[in-house]
């Protein structure tokens, strides 16, 4: 436990903490739930002010991957607490657990870039933020080299964490675990050859369907594998989408959905973003990458 100012401490968060942090995402228009928090909480390490009465005031996670990656997420201030410095004090906390040489990635709200530009963060890329609330059924002239779409299955777990570590930039075993778990549908898509070319899940969230993440050899087999997870769906749509995947944006939009931000991403101790193969086309979340 670490003392800040005025009784207010920053300690380690636990499962008993969950509805506190809902609460203090929903301070700030932000909606977790239960699931999404348990999550995080299994996946990384969350810390947060308290107050002496033992209210949650602010929250900053972070989630170490396989190889000298972690992404830092969930930064959050009450707005009654903001100016006293917690977010900074919460982020350090985090920054500190990290192992040496690790670098450090995140998505940034315009509220607190300023914040990670001052702690030596630097911006490599943005993501483009869709969002749908009526979605229109792709019609696929061609189908790339998918034979098969199938549901997840236990034998298939590590050829799809090591096709994610490619798409990525780093292993993701731990939280990959955890996100299958908590998915409302994990599909595969295999060839002809009974390969994988790809996979994708959804997320049920309190306000919408979050697809991610999606990787695939190729944007049709994306498209393929984004049409099985959002059709049917009644209610908002959400997608989080790398830069540069041009022919894939352009079936998100024939398909309802349309741009709402386009913020950040920044990195510390690294100039530039983490190898990849270019067959990430979704992320799991901005909390997640």
């Amino acid at each position: 436990m670490k003392q800040i100012a005025e009784g207010i401490s920053l300690i380690r968060m636990n499962e008993d903490d969950i509805q506190g942090l809902i609460k203090l995402s929903a301070a700030v228009g932000w909606d977790y739930e239960q699931e999404e928090v348990l999550t995080v909480l299994k996946s990384g390490t969350v810390l947060g002010h308290k107050t002496a009465g033992g209210e949650l005031v602010s929250c900053a996670a972070l989630i170490p991957y396989d190889d000298s990656l972690a992404w830092l997420g969930m930064v959050i201030t009450d707005p009654g607490f903001r100016g006293k410095g917690l977010a900074k004090a919460a982020v350090q906390g985090c920054l500190e657990l990290a192992a040496d040489g690790t670098s450090i990635m995140l998505v940034a709200t315009e509220e607190g870039r300023p914040l990670y530009l001052k702690l030596g963060f630097s911006e490599v890329d943005t993501i483009q933020k869709y969002l749908c609330q009526d979605y229109k059924q792709a019609i696929f002239s061609e189908k790339g080299r998918v034979s098969v779409i199938k549901e997840f299955s236990h034998d298939c777990f590590d050829s799809l964490v090591e096709f994610d570590k490619q798409a990525f930039g780093s292993g993701r075993t731990v939280f990959l675990k955890h996100r299958i778990a908590q998915a409302k549908d994990c599909l595969l898509a295999f060839d002809s050859e009974g390969n994988l070319i790809g996979y994708g899940l959804s997320i049920q969230g309190p306000v919408n369907l979050i697809l991610g993440p999606i990787a695939a050899e190729d944007p049709e087999t994306a498209s393929l594998l984004l049409d099985q997870l959002a059709d049917g769906h009644q209610g908002q749509l959400r997608i989080d989408v790398p830069s540069g995947l041009d022919n894939f944006v352009s079936t998100l939009v024939g398909s309802g959905f349309s741009l709402s931000a386009s913020p950040p991403v920044m990195i510390l101790n690294a100039e530039a973003m983490p190898a990849r193969n270019g067959c990430l086309f979704a992320l799991a979340a901005q909390a997640f990458g």
